[in-house]
């Protein structure tokens, strides 16, 4: 065989390897530093996990981790189309933690969020909308209005909400690292463990172990 063709060959294999996993319906995680897992290892953070639970329960879907550390709403907005090119099924909005701690107003964080929701349900995708809440430190007026910003977008735009991302993790030394505010493994873990209840019904695909009957 000459030279000539191996090259050929072996492009053609390498786009056969990476076929199905070009296929496969894409889940994309989009988030601050809470979802791109900071502190923990790539395979630990709560999209990794989703995407394990995901694969045991037969679903083809692969889970892209668009997290970035330090990211607000609006920094988020701009960056849609990135987040867009995997042309995803399912966006999971996961934001506001860096609004909320730089005190930034909730009616810019509520805007946000619903541009972006409704940007994603214009390019066809099904949202699910997790939801974030502040320490009473921020003032009792700050946080309640910052949590029912949530409910608002959910209600407004008609996605699924999940009330809190942090709910059962957040406060609990046992599943945070140790400057208390980002989960460690075992907390990644329980985020996974309570976002599939909210993203099952948004899988349209049914898994293998029940195709064909």
């Amino acid at each position: 065989m000459s030279p000539r063709a191996v090259v050929p060959l072996a492009l053609v294999a390498l786009l056969a390897v990476g076929a199905p996993a070009a296929a496969a319906p894409v889940v994309v995680a989009l988030g601050d530093s809470l979802t791109a897992g900071l502190g923990v290892a790539a395979d630990e953070a709560w999209p990794a996990r989703l995407e394990a639970r995901l694969r045991r329960e037969g679903y083809p879907h692969r889970v892209v981790n668009a997290g970035v550390s330090g990211d607000t709403s609006a920094g988020a907005l701009r960056r849609l189309d990135w987040a867009l090119r995997s042309q995803p099924e399912i966006v999971i909005v996961a934001l506001g933690a860096n609004d909320g701690l730089r005190g930034l107003p909730v009616g810019a964080l509520a805007e946000n969020l619903e541009r972006i929701v409704e940007r994603l349900r214009a390019a066809g995708v099904r949202v699910l909308l997790a939801g974030m809440r502040m320490p009473p430190n921020y003032g009792d007026a700050y946080t309640r209005a910052f949590a029912q910003a949530y409910a608002a977008v959910a209600r407004r735009t008609g996605v699924p909400l999940v009330p809190f991302l942090l709910d059962g993790v957040a406060a609990d030394p046992a599943l945070n690292q140790a400057d208390g505010i980002h989960p460690n493994a075992a907390g990644h873990q329980a985020i996974a463990d309570r976002l599939w209840p909210h993203l099952r019904p948004l899988l349209r695909q049914a898994p293998a172990s029940r195709a064909g009957r």
